[in-house]
């Protein structure tokens, strides 16, 4: 960089971090002639470089957290230097030059965190010093004349240093803001110098040995006083002097001996956060609710109880937090409940009996600590049972109906008597009710009636009414001004002065425009207009206007009125807001601008989202084959003429035929037409719009194909409804026009049975059979190397693998003279040979691996196949332990994953245990490493357990562990997986439980610990998805072959082990799938209990990242969960 020039014209550099001990410091910094701030924090610096005298127009310098122990040098030579930041270093008195204070520009010196027994020599001698931080020191005295030239100080910072007395010359300090003393003992300060420092914002005290006795007597000249920090002395009350800091915000007074509060803490209307915690208070003044701008409250660790909380705490509309921990509260108040921004509310520690029911309306409530109260008792919630589950019925019976289960069935549901249907009782009472409308009306008309008698016979008796008392108010008089907070939109002055404002309403919000753009307006905008003026009574009086824009969208023509009238409610103005549109503009209006009105082209972006549709292309395809189904693309263009059954195309016709089946692609949706005597082979998958019944969306898609339902609008309702064909969907519609829909068809079909093993290793020899070469590839680096031979069967978490697998097809012909018929005369084929091969490609992606392995397979190996066999090749993706069973038949039960990556022999002298785990069928039989400890052992599987050795000669010993009740076709495998696994140079042994070695085994896997004697729940376990994604809520479940990455974390998940079903909670689901899971779930374990009754399931909630080990052992290989990338 030095050679291209470019150094001199630095402003700035941050050198902070780099090491620069042993006078490594760079030289080109010297080169930086035009440089105006450095800064050199934590380089390791034990004095300051030469380099820095050629930096003659420096300004800034910070040397933070390095090891100086001097600053002298070439500071005095900087003659711009404004601020100099040392804290944390090893600087002394003597370590600090005398010659930078006489620096004209020197406003800023930070010398915190260092030796230093006494302020630096000549300090005094910089008339300009704005901030000055000394603290963390060891000064034990401040000399009379510092203060007597630093009269522009705004900053002073001498906390925990030795400091017993303050010199009597502070107090001409006028301009200072902040004064920090902490952690001093100022033991004889009196603090008589406060009341002249009028411009003080800031005042920390802490630890300062405050009592009643060395407090000011009065404050009142520090009106912009906001922060006091009074914690950790030894006050007995609030100072009197306190009460008169009508500014004040936040006020620290905890760990003191406060007893009691005065009622005069009312005239602090603007404090916003109250620390009274480490007191001796008993209760809080009532006075407290006047704080209406309160936003925290710490009163922890006095002796409150709940007649010490005033119970108007409910007036602090704005508390955010309160946290009342270690006192006697046995309750609390109930309008604590009705600050509805609290977030945060901590009672711990206390004698709680229990909390109010309004706890659970406290929607902003993020912390509620109740922790180490042991009698308390938390209410239910109040809930409204009819909305609660969205008006879905998830009784027992009316589940299993939906499901299509017999009627004998449903009956044995309900359990002899059946339970009482509210919303039946709903509907009858709901008739009852509109059948008394009449009597109703009645009533009404009498009332009316009595009232004017009444009414009529006092004027007889009286004589003519008053006209006081017919007297009403005038429409306008009514009205009262809403109580909303309109300061979000308007300042506090707006309006009050004589003059014109002008607002812009951008994404829904008025924007107030700069008074050099009145009267220039923007076609696409809405602006609002306040002309405020004083009428001949002197009185301030207003006119609004909203001015509507000639292209201005629909939000900001209603942003611009909503506004106007919200402007009139926050002036409390009695005129009316006066609509003005573009080019019609009235006298008035212009006459605001002195008649100069400008348009301008264009304007802000609409405040609502524009969604722009995607154009998808509608394409047609035939569906024909016998044994192999085939495609064939149609053209785009067509149009179905119902009444003579023809598809029209550009250039040819061809008849509906009601053999074929037929695929329209939207783009959005697939939709499938299926003949009336289309065969099975094409019909196993297309059954959704049978010949005849087609819906209307589909039909939408066919240009004139309008056979809607014709309705004659001039019968009457009585009439359609007669009619056969709409009597069932008129009625169907009346009964679920409040119904939400819900799938829990899945709850009720049995659980799928275990494949047996026989039918498993047919499956896997068929598929081997058909299987022609398989190549494997792994990725290393950014580019796929050919996976060894000896590997084949082996992956890691953190690799990526590609199979290349050839599978060969038989040569088969079809008969097409049935073809030949449909097609015409225009299409001769006399047969269609099929390729005799079929090349699929495998990607395997470990659970931690990234997804680059996925798109560099994309970009670079994909296209390759592709061009070798075009038209051949299916990429299949697959992910841990969610692989293709055609894909694991390849491995013959030898499928082992290891943890890491392939290379990196991580831990390799540390002892490894894999799990060997058979889901449902042999065919998804997995060796996974797992955690070496003895608590994973259980009696029903098998494990291999590698203990490594430091040895050349011997690499360590391998045992196979077989459990008490494992399967012995298991355990033969297990030795075989082992022998496969491991070479000649380890030690090999096949043990059983019960006769492990103490040497080796318990040694190399830790310890020995108890560990699950059964799996039972293997012959139990299923898991099932409850989820909205369809649109409705709807429960599917996960095939047999489950792992741990099947657990959706925006869904809910059931889980049910045979003793328990757990409700696993995701960290993104709603809090309505949340709601109807819960029913299902209860509907499922009903569903058990009468189906199985010797297991009866209990209900358990599992939040994810808190998984007990019953929930986790159902899982092979559990582990850590995925996280995202940042």
């Amino acid at each position: 960089m030095a050679a291209t020039g470019v150094l001199p014209f630095i402003r700035g550099v941050d050198l902070s971090g780099n090491d620069f001990k042993g006078g490594y410091f760079p030289e080109h910094v010297k080169s930086m002639s035009s440089l105006r701030w450095l800064k050199l924090n934590r380089t390791g610096l034990c004095y300051l470089p030469e380099e820095l005298s050629s930096l003659q127009k420096l300004e800034h310098l910070s040397v933070s957290h390095n090891s100086l122990t001097t600053l002298h040098g070439e500071l005095s030579s900087l003659p711009n230097l404004r601020a100099v930041v040392a804290r944390a270093n090893n600087l002394k008195n003597s370590g600090v030059p005398d010659d930078i204070f006489q620096l004209d520009d020197l406003s800023v010196l930070d010398l915190s965190y260092n030796q230093l027994t006494e302020i630096p020599r000549d300090l005094e001698n910089s008339r300009n010093m704005l901030v000055l931080n000394l603290s963390h020191n060891s000064i034990d005295n401040i000399p009379n004349q510092l203060f007597i030239n630093l009269t522009d100080l705004l900053y002073l910072d001498l906390s925990d240093n030795n400091l017993d007395s303050l010199p009597p010359q502070m107090r001409r300090l006028v301009h200072l803001q902040t004064l920090i003393l902490n952690n001093n003992p100022l033991m004889h300060a009196q603090l008589r110098q406060l009341p002249a420092m009028v411009a003080l914002q800031t005042l920390h005290l802490r630890n300062s040995q405050r009592t009643q006795n060395n407090m000011p007597t009065s404050l009142e000249g520090l009106t912009n006083l906001a922060d006091v920090d009074l914690s950790c002395n030894d006050l007995s009350r609030v100072p009197e002097c306190l009460y008169s800091l009508a500014n004040l915000k936040r006020l620290n007074l905890s760990s003191n001996q406060i007893s009691e509060l005065s009622l005069c803490i009312d005239q602090w209307t603007k404090l916003e956060t109250l620390n009274l915690s480490r007191n001796k208070l008993t209760s809080l003044p009532s006075a407290i609710c006047k704080l209406s701008k309160l936003k925290k409250l710490y009163v922890n660790s006095n002796k409150i109880d709940f007649d010490g909380l005033p119970s108007g705490v409910g007036k602090l509309s704005n508390l955010v937090e309160f946290m009342a921990a270690n006192n006697n509260l046995e309750l609390v108040p109930e309008g604590l409940c009705r600050c509805g921004k609290l977030k945060k509310l901590v009672l711990n520690k206390n004698r709680l009996v229990t909390l109010p029911e309004a706890i659970h309306f406290l929607n902003d409530l993020e912390v509620l600590d109740v922790r180490e109260n042991p009698n308390l008792v938390m209410p239910p919630k109040p809930v409204d049972r009819t909305a609660e589950w969205y008006n879905i019925d998830f009784s027992l019976q009316n589940q299993l109906r939906l499901a299509g289960a017999s009627p004998a069935t449903v009956a044995a549901a309900g359990g002899g008597n059946s339970p009482r249907d509210h919303m039946a009782r709903k509907m009858r009472l709901r008739r009852r009710k509109d059948s008394t409308q009449d009597d109703q009306a009645k009533q009404v008309l009498k009332g009316m009636s009595d009232v004017a008698q009444e009414k009529n016979k006092s004027i007889e008796e009286n004589g003519d009414l008053k006209y006081s008392d017919l007297k009403t108010k005038r429409w306008d008089k009514k009205l009262e001004k809403p109580p909303l907070d309109y300061s979000e939109f308007f300042m506090e002055d707006v309006g009050q002065i004589p003059g014109v404002s002008v607002w812009q309403i951008e994404n829904f919000i008025p924007i107030q425009v700069d008074e050099a753009f009145h009267g220039k307006f923007y076609e696409a905008d809405c602006y609002i207009v306040l002309k405020a003026y004083l009428d001949d009574n002197g009185s301030l009086n207003w006119q609004i206007y909203y001015w509507i824009g000639q292209e201005a969208t629909l939000d900001k023509k209603a942003g611009s009125a909503i506004h106007a009238v919200n402007l009139r409610n926050y002036l409390g103005a009695e005129c009316r807001t006066i609509r003005e549109e573009m080019g019609d503009e009235s006298e008035e209006f212009t006459a605001v601008f002195n008649n100069e009105i400008s348009y301008i082209e264009g304007g802000t972006a609409s405040g609502f989202y524009t969604v722009e549709d995607t154009q998808y292309p509608t394409r047609l395809y035939r569906v024909y084959g016998k044994k192999n189904i085939r495609l064939e693309s149609l053209n785009v263009l067509f149009a179905l003429c119902i009444l003579v059954g023809v598809i029209q195309f550009d250039s040819f016709f061809c008849f509906l035929i009601s053999r074929f089946v037929f695929l329209v692609d939207t783009g959005l949706e697939i939709f499938v037409w299926r003949g009336g005597n289309a065969t099975l082979a094409g019909t196993t998958k297309a059954i959704r719009n049978l010949e005849g019944t087609e819906c209307q969306v589909f039909k939408s898609k066919f240009k004139n194909w309008d056979d809607v339902l014709k309705v004659d609008y001039t019968r009457n309702a009585e009439s359609v409804k007669q009619k056969e064909g709409l009597t069932g969907k008129v009625k169907k519609d009346a009964e679920q026009k409040d119904q939400m829909k819900a799938d829990l068809t899945a709850l009720f079909l049995p659980r799928q049975p275990a494949m047996p093993l026989t039918e498993a290793e047919q499956m896997m020899e068929e598929w081997n059979e058909d299987l022609d070469g398989m190549e494997g590839f792994v990725l290393e680096g950014k580019k796929f190397a050919r996976l060894p031979e000896e590997e084949f069967g082996h992956f890691y978490t953190q690799d990526c693998y590609v199979f290349l697998c050839r599978y060969w097809v038989p040569v088969e012909y079809e008969d097409d003279q049935e073809k030949d018929k449909e097609k015409g005369e225009g299409d001769d084929e006399d047969k269609h040979h099929e390729e005799d091969f079929q090349c699929v490609v495998y990607f395997w992606q470990g659970r931690e691996a990234s997804n680059m392995g996925w798109l560099t397979f994309t970009f670079s190996l994909q296209k390759k196949f592709e061009s070798l066999f075009p038209g051949k090749l299916e990429v299949v993706r697959m992910t841990q332990q969610q692989e293709n069973l055609k894909f694991l038949s390849h491995f013959k039960r030898k499928f082992i994953i290891h943890k890491g990556k392939r290379k990196l022999k991580v831990d390799s002298v540390q002892p490894s245990l894999y799990h060997i785990r058979t889901n449902g069928s042999a065919l998804c039989t997995r060796t996974i490493q797992i955690a070496t400890d003895s608590s994973n052992l259980n009696s029903e599987f098998c494990f291999i357990l590698k203990v490594p050795f430091e040895s050349t000669d011997n690499q360590g010993i391998v045992y196979t562990w077989v459990g008490r009740a494992a399967d012995p076709d298991e355990a033969k495998l297990a030795e075989d997986i082992m022998n496969t696994m491991f070479d000649d140079t380890y030690s090999k042994q096949v043990i059983n439980e019960g006769e492990e070695p103490e040497n080796f085994f318990w040694v190399g896997i830790g310890s020995q610990k108890p560990y699950d004697e059964d799996a039972e729940y293997m012959k139990y376990a299923r898991l099932f998805r409850c989820s909205n994604e369809k649109g409705y809520f709807a429960v599917s479940e996960k095939c047999s072959d489950f792992c741990q990455d099947d657990l959706a974390d925006d869904d809910i998940m059931l889980l049910d082990n045979g003793k328990e079903v757990y409700m696993w909670v995701g960290t993104q689901t709603s809090q309505v799938e949340i709601k109807l899971s819960l029913k299902a779930c209860q509907v499922y374990i009903q569903h058990m209990r009468s189906k199985d009754a010797e297991h009866p399931r209990k209900l358990r909630l599992v939040r994810k990242g808190n998984e007990p080990h019953c929930f986790t052992r159902c899982f092979h290989a559990w582990s850590a969960f995925k996280t995202a990338p940042a």
